[in-house]
């Protein structure tokens, strides 16, 4: 992980984060926090420096969980306005997602609470799948009424936690077995008005995929039938992997009938990938060396073309 990545997390970080906290409660022990969240930090990187600093902030704020959440909460800094590409700045809130995670789970409210907030300013999608293995039927629940708020932070949320196989977290198992759950929500984001949320619903379905091919074009065909141009974006992303592998089944989703024809690089590739299908297909031609890695009837690279 890049150096710049794991020091964002240094002694300047910890005395910023112990100021917000003592100026939401006076009462907050600021020396001695930041004595003990600072000292080590050098012999870590990022993922166990911010759970060093989540593990000085349980034993500063109250012993009180729900009074703790209160003054987390009122600690916080203005939204994020940042979608699509974040910024670094948003770390500052990891350990307060890691503390939620780990010391929140025998109190739902104050943790759906906390988190709705955190996704607003960082992402929560870490923290909330505790809450997914430990209170499924409850924070489902809450995730299906969180598809309707107004903030498409938290209606990624809804998406993003819910991936079965997301980087730098554990798996979700038992949805890994059985999506349905998820794909419930995914049906209720497909046209979400926001981009940002419909990558994550096209991330979540491609990591089904991976587990349920057959499931994935299933879903695929069935929401490509009437789909406007941002949904079939979305189903052409949800596919890129099958796309890849060479999956008929997913080729088919997309137009593929198994012609072959020269793309404007000169190389020989599937019609299918480098465009000549669909309402938007003439506007996917492979371009060269960012299209056909060989001149073997197996295209690597061409399904960028199509899934933008």
């Amino acid at each position: 992980m890049a150096d710049h990545l794991k020091t964002f997390f240094d002694a300047r970080l910890v005395e910023r984060l112990a100021a917000s906290l003592h100026a939401a409660a006076p009462s907050f022990p600021r020396a001695a926090f930041v004595r003990e969240a600072a000292k080590g930090l050098e012999g870590h990187e990022l993922m166990d420096r911010a759970r060093h600093i989540a593990g000085a902030l349980h034993r500063a704020l109250p012993g009180d969980y729900p009074e703790a959440v209160e003054v987390l909460l009122r600690s916080l800094g203005p939204r994020a306005e940042v979608t699509e590409g974040g910024a670094m700045a948003s770390f500052f809130y990891l350990p307060h997602t890691m503390y939620v995670a780990e010391h929140g789970l025998e109190h739902f409210e104050p943790s759906m609470r906390a988190q709705h907030a955190l996704t607003q300013r960082f992402t929560a999608e870490f923290s909330i799948r505790p809450y997914l293995e430990r209170h499924t039927a409850r924070t489902l629940a809450r995730l299906r009424e969180w598809t309707e708020d107004p903030s498409e932070h938290v209606r990624r949320l809804v998406s993003e936690g819910t991936r079965t196989r997301l980087p730098w977290a554990s798996r979700l198992r038992e949805f890994q077995k059985d999506p349905t759950p998820v794909l419930a929500l995914l049906e209720r984001l497909k046209d979400d008005p926001a981009l940002y949320v419909r990558r994550s619903v096209a991330n979540n379905l491609n990591d089904i995929g991976k587990d349920h091919p057959a499931l994935l074009v299933q879903v695929a065909t069935r929401w490509m039938k009437g789909a406007t141009p941002e949904r079939e974006w979305l189903v052409r992303h949800a596919l890129r992997s099958a796309i890849k592998r060479g999956e008929p089944a997913a080729l088919a989703v997309v137009g593929a009938r198994g012609r072959w024809r020269g793309c404007v690089s000169g190389r020989r590739t599937r019609a299918s990938m480098c465009g000549g299908w669909g309402r938007r297909g003439r506007a996917r031609a492979c371009r060269g060396p960012r299209g056909c890695a060989s001149s073997r009837r197996t295209p690597r690279r061409c399904s960028r073309c199509w899934s933008g």
